[in-house]
């Protein structure tokens, strides 16, 4: 087997794995954008919401409504944050899939160009091989044709 067949054997395999890694990533990507919406949608409902109070808390609602108000936004905050905490170790994941995908994708480039490298080198070499046999029987023909001569 030439060893541009094995090294393409490798790049192949490489390269599946590379597109594994960056479909990966791309989930990745995707499921960091859908926190990042969520964490969006959560700041807004919380502004919606504190506005609501502050209009209450203006227009001297009963206590009991103001405290519910309050309690709820409070629960909005910690949801807010343990989104926010969420949303890092996914930017984190991304980070590390990332890594990994330009890990990979450099393997595979460098393995094509052995492969390249390789396939030049048994070019070349079939050419002088060929160029040799050639030139034998070139040379054969011109003996045998001086021989006859003689």
């Amino acid at each position: 087997m030439k060893k541009s067949t094995r090294i393409q054997t490798l790049v192949e395999l490489n390269a599946r794995q590379e597109s594994s890694a960056l479909t990966s990533m791309g989930l990745t990507q995707q499921k960091l954008q859908d926190a990042q919406a969520q964490i969006e949608h959560l700041k807004n409902y919380r502004r919606e919401y504190q506005q609501k109070y502050m209009q209450l808390l203006s227009a001297g609602t009963k206590m009991g409504e103001l405290l519910e108000f309050r309690s709820f936004i409070e629960k909005l905050d910690k949801a807010i944050l343990g989104q926010e905490q969420a949303l890092i170790g996914i930017q984190q994941e991304a980070a590390e899939k990332t890594k990994h995908w330009q890990t990979l994708h450099h393997k595979t480039d460098s393995l094509q160009k052995i492969c390249t490298q390789a396939k030049q080198a048994e070019l070349k070499h079939e050419d002088k091989r060929e160029q040799s046999a050639q030139d034998e029987r070139t040379s054969r023909s011109f003996r045998n044709h001086l021989a006859q001569r003689f």
